[in-house]
């Protein structure tokens, strides 16, 4: 991911997928996309043009893009916060009460999943594969860059 900031510490991009080569990655019926070309000419065209590029996102499509995080959101990320102290603490019961429910708080995010795999790295992969294969969603997010 690839966040915009200007000289001033003005966010003028929030996180968006940041690549720099375009390729696609066919994983069982699925596929990850990525879009480097259209992101390193709009990046360029930022560097050049400062303020004055038309892939600096004025205030307004700034704020349609980043949203308030939902309650359930919200409990979610203070669930994995628990599970870290109480992993860090050695309480990995408590812990795993806590990856689980940050994960079903808010399925979608993947980074509560992958910290709660990476206790159990020899189940890792197939437990990413199954979740990736029930998405309805691209893995990653479709580069939004508008000339």
């Amino acid at each position: 991911m690839g966040i915009w900031v200007d000289e001033k510490g003005r966010v003028v991009r929030p996180a968006e997928p940041a690549w720099t080569t375009d390729s696609t990655l066919k994983i069982g019926s699925k596929n990850i996309v990525t879009e480097g070309t259209a992101y390193l000419t709009a990046l360029r065209d930022w560097v050049a043009n400062g303020d004055s590029s038309k892939f600096a996102l004025s205030d307004d499509e700034f704020a349609k893009r980043v949203k308030p995080r939902s309650p359930a959101e919200m409990e979610a990320d203070a669930s994995f916060k628990l599970a870290v102290y109480f992993h860090d603490k050695g309480d990995h019961e408590r812990a795993a009460k806590y990856w689980a429910k940050a994960q079903a708080l808010n399925p979608d995010d993947w980074n509560y999943h992958r910290q709660d795999w990476s206790f159990t790295p020899d189940q890792a992969g197939k437990k990413w594969l199954e979740k990736f294969q029930k998405l309805d969603t691209p893995y990653y997010p479709k580069l939004d860059i508008k000339p």
